[in-house]
């Protein structure tokens, strides 16, 4: 007698962070997407440094541990988050990005839900145009790329972050200021948006 394991769909929140409030959020993804009752992997992507003096270990110290592309090829939906760098994601995140050509070969992401979220220093830092630096990534993958809706009173009623494009925050330049409660909602929305339309697909 054969026995055959299946995989329980799980939502990949895929995030870089420097100083924690991109890790703060995607966590309050995460719990957004479990609250619509999908499982969710939490993986991160390492530092990257000009000149490679030795390998960085396969596993970080602390922390959440770092992606595998076995780990982006078998989820059911993916949230994608970067701090914002001069408007565009950190490089670090592109690099990873960089790696994904068999994937992109063997269409392992095509028809799958995505979403994208970042942090910045100030309001006028540039989140905008990074949510839009991390789609075309996605599109060039076949995923089907969703944004926030005003459904949510709270991306109407935000003074700090908060986009039609995804989640956003505004940490001050010294990221001194904790994730505002509309932040903090839209991030659980925003998760659990996912969660739903994973769901509906599987």
């Amino acid at each position: 007698m054969s026995f055959i394991k299946i995989m329980q769909p799980y939502i990949l929140v895929l995030y870089y962070s420097k100083y924690g409030s991109t890790k703060e959020m995607a966590h309050l993804i995460a719990d957004g997407a479990e609250a619509a009752g999908v499982a969710v992997k939490i993986r991160t992507v390492p530092d990257i440094a000009a000149v490679v003096t030795e390998a960085a270990p396969s596993i970080p110290a602390a922390g959440d541990i770092y992606c595998t592309l076995d780990d982006l090829a078998g989820c059911a939906g993916l949230a994608l988050g970067s701090p914002t760098r001069f408007g565009n994601m950190a490089s670090e995140m592109k690099y990873f990005l960089d790696q994904t050509t068999s994937l992109w070969l063997n269409g392992a992401l095509h028809g799958k839900p995505a979403c994208v979220f970042t942090a910045s220093g100030s309001m006028h830092g540039g989140q905008e145009s990074t949510l839009l630096s991390m789609l075309p990534p996605l599109f060039h993958h076949g995923m089907m790329v969703m944004g926030l809706s005003n459904a949510q009173p709270a991306l109407s009623n935000t003074k700090t972050g908060g986009t039609p494009y995804g989640a956003s925050h505004v940490s001050g330049t010294r990221h001194e200021h904790p994730l505002s409660q509309d932040e903090k909602l839209l991030c659980a929305a925003q998760g659990q948006r996912l969660g739903k339309v994973v769901k509906k697909l599987a």
